[in-house]
């Protein structure tokens, strides 16, 4: 089942790391994480606090990038939020597919497509 947004009704970790990027407040989206979280994203694979900070100050610091979602959804287990990300980057904005898989209430995994 999709759900539109507002982002209020995604689940508090993922809800989290929005607002934290909106604000573009590397502190809190790195909380979000669970310690050994993995990301993927433009073909990178960054894994553990250190690599998924300098993943924050690069690929979303860097080009002031912001996730805007749209919807989301259940895909057996992950939680798919489609948006659009806007920033100083080339081919800005971009529409996205973010799949968080979430543990303990913090995210364990995010691939970015």
């Amino acid at each position: 089942m999709a759900h539109d947004l507002p982002p209020a009704d995604l689940p508090p970790a993922v809800a989290d790391y929005v607002a934290a990027n909106a604000r573009l407040d590397a502190d809190g989206m790195l909380a979000a994480f669970a310690p050994q979280a993995v990301v993927l994203d433009d073909g990178g694979r960054h894994e553990g606090r250190e690599q998924l900070k300098t993943w924050i100050r690069t690929a979303i610091l860097g080009s002031r990038a912001i996730f805007t979602p749209e919807s989301w959804r259940d895909e057996d287990g992950r939680i798919a939020v489609d948006g659009v990300t806007s920033g100083d980057f080339k081919g800005s904005p971009i529409r996205f597919t973010f799949r968080f898989q979430l543990e303990d209430g913090a995210i364990v995994a995010l691939a970015i497509a």
